[in-house]
């Protein structure tokens, strides 16, 4: 294989994963945008979903052989698994978020804390630590193209990938809805000021996050499996992607999930990084941007008013 082959076969895993790195960045940059804190509960949110999917799809699927009803299931199945994790969203906001709005910073942050270890310790009661397969919904023979090998999973990672992160910033920057998402973001009470209900635009927020966090469990869990802990480490280097894009700035988690990705790929593939230390790579990133550029590639700087 060539080395332009090589490159752009890193370059195809890469992006992949950087793909479902800002699917669920953008959870924690939606939130953090309009609330000022992170929601340390949104990775488990992620193995939920992927639960559900797995769920949903084996009930659809039935002992229905590879083919297209078996990739309808898939997507009808991960379609349950967002509207899934988005009334779940929802429901944690309005019990464990809501009552602690006006309280100090750090509560909030313990209480986010709390319901990620309500939702980890739950999945593994209910269903049991052991990890189960997602089973694909097509046949995952790599595609080979001038020397660059492609799977129907990755071509499918990319696709759910764009469309939805188009999709988001369309709608948060054309619709009624996102306006008042932003205006919210820039000022709760000035918004309230101007009729905009703010309590349904926080609930919005967070089914939205949610529903994008689902889907990206449902991707990632095709590769990994379903586990009660799946959340825990993506969760925590999609949280890193935000921060390096620029918490609270969409277009930020977007550019810092894929940077991540491509990162990770090329810091394994190229500087020979062991596999068992790829996840390493993703704090050195964090704390090389915090030392150098605190508010994230794409972030502003925000000025306290004294």
């Amino acid at each position: 294989m060539s080395s332009v082959a090589v490159f752009f076969q890193h370059l195809t895993n890469g992006l992949t994963l950087g793909g479902i790195y800002a699917l669920i960045a953008l959870g924690y940059t939606m939130v953090y945008g309009i609330l000022k804190f992170i929601n340390f509960a949104h990775g488990d949110i992620l193995m939920v979903g992927a639960y559900m999917g797995m769920f949903a799809f084996d009930f659809l699927r039935g002992d229905a052989p590879l083919g297209a009803w078996t990739f309808i299931a898939f997507l009808l199945a991960m379609m349950f698994s967002a509207v899934f994790c988005a009334v779940l969203g929802m429901f944690i906001e309005k019990v464990a978020y809501k009552p602690l709005r006006r309280a100090a910073r750090l509560a909030p942050l313990l209480s986010a804390i709390g319901v990620s270890f309500i939702l980890s310790n739950g999945a593994a009661w209910m269903w049991g630590t052991q990890s189960r397969k997602l089973n694909y919904p097509f046949d995952n023979t790599p595609i080979t193209f001038l020397g660059i090998s492609i799977t129907p999973h990755q071509i499918l990672v990319l696709v759910v990938s764009v469309v939805m992160m188009v999709a988001l910033s369309f709608f948060v920057g054309k619709s009624k809805m996102g306006k008042a998402m932003r205006a919210t973001a820039l000022d709760q009470d000035t918004a309230q000021l101007m009729g905009i209900n703010v309590n349904v635009v926080i609930s919005l927020t967070f089914a939205i996050g949610s529903a994008l966090a689902a889907v990206g469990g449902m991707l990632i869990a095709l590769d990994y499996k379903c586990y009660p802990t799946l959340g825990t480490m993506t969760g925590l280097k999609a949280f890193v992607a935000a921060v390096v894009g620029g918490i609270g700035n969409i277009s930020g988690a977007m550019l810092g999930g894929i940077l991540l990705g491509l990162v990770e790929t090329f810091g394994v593939a190229v500087l020979g990084i062991p596999q068992g230390y790829k996840d390493t790579i993703a704090f050195v990133i964090l704390i090389i941007i915090l030392l150098l550029k605190p508010e994230g590639i794409l972030g502003k700087v925000e000025k306290e008013k004294v």
